[in-house]
């Protein structure tokens, strides 16, 4: 390389790492929101509503970014707890962000804390279409109780088999002349997942995780 390429190369290198590829993914945000009561700090959880995706399950406010409206993950964080709460961004305080999420499922998921300025939350008013309902949880309950862990088995498959029973190749390990154990899936990593049962509902998967990161950042090493 000339020496005007590696300049142009050190120019464009990120100031701080990221993930690779990371707009080949689906990206989302979420706020991690907490509520203070009696002197005590609260998650602040969802339970989504039955007629949309992952519908009963328990979640942080958040969803995908829209580039067209959203300049920065943050702000997708606050649009869409604005839309699902129902609250004034002005009730928003964020202190910080969390480290970026890859998800197995092919996304990707940035963690904002925020503060929220909610005296009752039975005032609040969320968008039943999204929202089933909102419940507290002390961030000290769980600092006591630990996690289940499980594992999940990811593989990389070649090739999808449809509902009609044709095969979609989508990687054509053959054609490429790769080895044959590129032929079947590969790899068989194992990927941690967390489950709390809480007082309230069963929180795991995405959520659970953020959470046990949580708590490791405000316990003592």
């Amino acid at each position: 390389m000339k020496k005007i390429h590696i300049q142009y190369l050190k120019d464009n290198l990120p100031q701080y790492p990221n993930i690779m590829g990371k707009n080949e993914f689906f990206n989302a945000a979420v706020l991690v929101p907490l509520v203070q009561k009696n002197d005590e700090y609260h998650f602040l959880f969802e339970e989504r509503s039955l007629d949309i995706r992952q519908g009963g399950e328990i979640c942080f406010p958040g969803g995908f970014r829209q580039k067209e409206i959203d300049k920065t993950y943050e702000q997708t964080a606050i649009r869409e707890t604005i839309e699902e709460l129902g609250i004034k961004k002005s009730q928003i305080q964020i202190i910080g962000r969390m480290d970026t999420l890859l998800a197995p499922m092919g996304m990707t998921v940035d963690p904002f804390i925020g503060i929220l300025d909610i005296d009752d939350i039975s005032k609040i008013n969320i968008d039943n279409d999204e929202v089933a309902r909102v419940f507290l949880l002390p961030v000290s309950y769980f600092e006591t109780q630990a996690p289940e862990k499980y594992q999940i088995k990811l593989m990389a498959h070649p090739t999808d088999e449809k509902p009609d029973g044709q095969t979609e190749i989508l990687f054509p390990v053959h054609e490429l002349g790769l080895p044959k154990r590129y032929h079947q899936p590969w790899g068989g990593s194992r990927l941690n997942v967390y489950v709390y049962r809480t007082p309230e509902a069963m929180i795991w998967g995405l959520t659970a995780k953020i959470i046990y990161n949580f708590i490791q950042k405000i316990e003592p090493s």
